[in-house]
């Protein structure tokens, strides 16, 4: 009988693949990096970025287009645009610009996000920038302020009737801007309508009355977007029908519309078995595009693509170790990480979004089914199958031999949805961050970007003054202490100051 997780997965799933193979030890690699020789030089939890994945995501995405193009005779340009708030790491946005990429934004701190690399270097002022999310006035007074500083290629995507009016009155100087559609969401979804943007029946006459004839405004995009994300559905291809035909009955009467903005939504691997035919995609949403203007005798437009998850997301790793085994009952094993998943993978219990775990040694072990526990003492804190199996098998636990498990493709959103660097649930302190990328000559580079959190930090960041909680002082207070204040302060003020105690993990 076959009853190695090797085996499990050799019967399961074409292996290896083209991101996943094992070494000559039995190990697993993830992009061609030993992840065995990672944990042991940098131990576990763990999270990993891999920079050369961006570029390549990147690259592909311009590859499919260019084809596309090429093959359907398509007139206009492709723009590739990356989300910031799927990561704002410094690392991840001066790598996608490196690759030609333009930058979007959702508030007001993505802009300065846009300062510092432009002071950097790392980006031009004439550039665009594509100015997404409901607008405050904050976020439109730094539009404006950016747009007096000579930031040129700035483009605010106007959500509704206030944002016309607050940006109109900050504004003095020509400015390119965007509308947003405001789609009909999938029949199955919790509302009608997308809560973003002006309905499409509202289109047409928001430009007549508010654009038209303005003196500094020029409308040069149409921004569409589902929130389903990119896929091959009668609901996606209906609603980009209806979208192009507000682009071609606008673009007849406005000869600054010249972009079109599918938005984002390519999805990315969250299983070995998971399938989807990209350039096919791109090409039927092209030729989509390209049949409308045709029948209705305008211009084919360039075409923007704001890609989030598609860029970063699978650049990225988080490693555990199992400490411990622990049976419920007779037919249910838990495995305790060395984390918390309400920490390190907010999305496994927030929307119950499954990654691609795959266990890091020990393929040569017979497997088990099992749960995976995290750290904190909350029910949700937990994860249970896969995105193709309704469980989880792993490697069997043996207490004296030590068993990592990885979750794949982790790169988008989990740091801003669990606060890198900030408090987390329980107080789990985020893992250790180290970057990887390849030389010049093909080696791989590795580099710590943050330490494992410490408890000084999270008690710092709660007011703490560590490693006592506040100074003690001799001097009598003016007023005497209720019975209430005097039993707190004997308890927040020790009247012998101990030794710090070091933290350690469990």
């Amino acid at each position: 009988m076959k009853l190695k997780y090797i085996d499990l997965i050799e019967q399961t799933f074409e292996w290896p693949q083209e991101e996943f193979q094992l070494t000559e030890d039995g190990d697993l690699e993830f992009h061609g990096i030993p992840l065995m020789e990672i944990i042991e030089a940098h131990g576990t939890p763990l999270r990993l970025t891999y920079l050369p994945k961006i570029g390549e995501n990147i690259r592909r995405a311009h590859g499919w287009f260019r084809s596309a193009m090429t093959k359907l005779n398509y007139t206009g340009d492709y723009h590739y645009c990356y989300v910031t708030k799927s990561s704002h790491f410094r690392h991840v946005t001066e790598e996608v610009l490196r690759h030609g990429a333009l930058i979007e934004t959702s508030s007001p701190f993505d802009l300065d996000i846009v300062a510092a690399l432009e002071r950097t270097g790392h980006m031009e002022r004439e550039a665009t920038v594509i100015c997404n999310g409901f607008k405050t006035a904050a976020y439109i007074e730094r539009i404006a302020a950016m747009r007096e500083q000579g930031f040129t290629g700035i483009l605010p995507v106007l959500d509704n009737e206030q944002e016309f009016a607050r940006l109109n009155s900050v504004i003095r100087a020509p400015m390119d801007v965007g509308l947003r559609i405001a789609s009909e969401e999938e029949p199955k979804f919790e509302f009608y309508t997308s809560r973003l943007g002006v309905g499409y029946k509202h289109i047409v006459p928001f430009y007549r009355e508010r654009l038209e004839h303005h003196p500094f405004m020029n409308l040069r995009m149409l921004h569409f977007f589902v929130n389903t994300g990119i896929r091959d559905t009668a609901y996606y291809w209906n609603e980009l029908t209806k979208a192009l035909k507000v682009y071609c009955n606008l673009r007849r009467i406005c000869p600054t519309l010249t972009a079109f903005n599918i938005g984002g939504g390519l999805p990315i691997k969250n299983s070995l078995a998971f399938s989807y035919d990209y350039e096919y995609i791109v090409e039927a949403i092209l030729e989509q595009v390209k049949t409308s203007c045709e029948d209705n005798d305008v211009p084919m437009p360039d075409i923007y693509t704001e890609f989030g998850s598609f860029t970063v997301g699978e650049a990225g790793a988080t490693l555990f170790k199992v400490l411990y085994q622990k049976a419920q009952n007779d037919r249910e094993a838990w495995n305790i990480i060395d984390s918390s998943f309400m920490t390190t993978l907010p999305d496994t219990w927030a929307i119950n979004r499954r990654f691609l775990m795959l266990p890091v040694n020990r393929w040569d072990s017979v497997y088990e089914r099992v749960f995976l526990g995290g750290l904190t003492c909350d029910s949700d804190d937990y994860y249970n199958s896969e995105q193709h199996l309704n469980a989880i098998y792993l490697p069997k636990f043996r207490a004296h031999d030590d068993l990592y498990i990885g979750f794949f493709n982790t790169a988008a959103y989990q740091d801003n949805i669990g606060g890198h660097g900030g408090v987390h649930h329980c107080l789990i302190p985020g893992p250790k961050h180290v970057l990887i990328d390849r030389d010049e000559h093909g080696v791989l580079t590795t580099e710590v970007f943050s330490e494992e959190q410490s408890a000084d930090q999270m008690l710092s960041l709660l007011g703490y003054d560590m490693p006592g909680v506040r100074p003690a002082t001799s001097a009598k207070p003016a007023v005497p202490l209720t019975s209430l204040e005097d039993s707190m302060e004997r308890v927040l003020v020790p009247r012998k100051r101990k030794a710090p105690v070091t933290p350690t993990r469990q």
